[in-house]
């Protein structure tokens, strides 16, 4: 059930901010990808931990709305980071819808750069 990759940065936040790709897994699973360039750069010269919780909010969100067919808002987001990327790095992130109510929807999510656990997060997205 697997599909290919698809933009979904056409417009908004993340079409500005460097792109993301994204894809289903399964009715519960799906995946999203980009490239971390330069100015994902923090001080330090890893990526910046705010482009990588816009990362899992955008990937996992996407998740909320192809689960509910519809809009869907983030009310928590809770990022744990773990590890650090840098410039050319490719990212993979994975998100796996938990539990959906009639109105919420919750998520788990990851974010790795060649196996290597890069962020983990937990969150909640209520229906609009």
């Amino acid at each position: 059930m697997t599909e290919n990759f698809r933009n979904i940065s056409k417009v908004g936040f993340m079409k500005h901010n460097g792109g993301l790709e994204f894809r289903k897994i399964s009715d519960t699973e799906f995946e999203f990808t980009t490239t971390i360039k330069e100015f994902h750069m923090n001080a330090g010269g890893v990526t910046h931990g705010g482009f990588v919780m816009s990362m899992l909010d955008s990937g996992m969100g996407t998740s909320a709305h192809q689960v509910i067919k519809g809009r869907a808002v983030t009310i928590s987001l809770n990022t744990n980071f773990i590890g650090g990327s840098k410039a050319g790095d490719k990212i993979i992130g994975y998100a796996k819808i938990k539990k959906h109510t009639n109105t919420l929807i919750f998520m788990y999510g990851e974010i790795k750069c060649d196996d290597k656990l890069l962020a983990t997060a937990e969150g909640i997205w209520k229906k609009i």
